[in-house]
């Protein structure tokens, strides 16, 4: 899996290197197996943002992707997509990816991140609950799952990591919630590419299907 996430990272065409962080030693060989970058780092971190920063701090460049092992359906053009909103706007300092729900078992689903914006796209609030509530009668806007991409201006992120969690953080465990809790703004990009974070069994093996049936297109 973490090979299929590196090669398809490394297809975006914002992209000009890939390296993976890591604190488990099983990992680091099996990049370093393929010919990919590996970083071993601290096991003490307690969020992938956290290990993203370790890393970060040795980095030589403005705008920093987080790419996580566990999404092999993301596409080079989502990434291309989370990074266009810092290239052209330096008041954006981190964004994201969102896509519309269209199964109605997605939007009860916990596992499912939720998300609403503001008329600009920012975000709004992340829940595992459904949201937005839509009382009887009303319109029913469009509802939007959270895809866990995220590109950052690099400052911003090492500032991010060494802030503490945050009450809403740690009720819903969505790290994300620690940056709006602490009043950073998180603009959001509509994508038409989904993706499915292996978080379950029933996730691995949907996963497998989808990767199977598009072998086989």
């Amino acid at each position: 899996m973490i090979e299929h996430v590196y090669r398809r990272a490394a297809a975006a065409l914002s992209v000009g290197a890939v390296v993976v962080a890591t604190d488990d030693a099983r990992i680091a060989a099996a990049v370093e197996g393929f010919g990919g970058i590996v970083r071993l780092t601290r096991s003490s971190h307690l969020s992938g943002t956290d290990r993203l920063a370790e890393v970060a701090e040795d980095l030589a460049c403005d705008i920093i992707v987080n790419v996580q092992g566990d999404e092999p359906l993301v596409e080079p053009e989502m990434i291309d997509e989370a990074v266009a909103p810092l290239q052209v706007d330096s008041a954006v300092t981190i964004s994201t990816l969102r896509h519309r729900i269209t199964d109605s078992a997605d939007y009860t689903n916990p596992h499912v991140v939720k998300v609403v914006v503001d008329a600009n796209g920012d975000a709004l609030y992340f829940s595992r609950a459904p949201i937005p509530y839509v009382r009887d009668g009303a319109s029913a806007p469009p509802v939007y799952r959270h895809i866990g991409l995220y590109a950052y201006r690099r400052s911003f992120l090492l500032a991010f990591a060494r802030l503490r969690p945050t009450p809403l953080e740690l009720a819903e465990s969505l790290e994300q919630l620690r940056a709006l809790e602490h009043g950073f703004r998180i603009r959001t990009v509509e994508t038409q590419h989904d993706s499915i974070g292996v978080d379950t069994p029933e996730d691995l093996e949907r996963v497998r299907r989808l990767l199977t049936a598009d072998a086989r297109a």
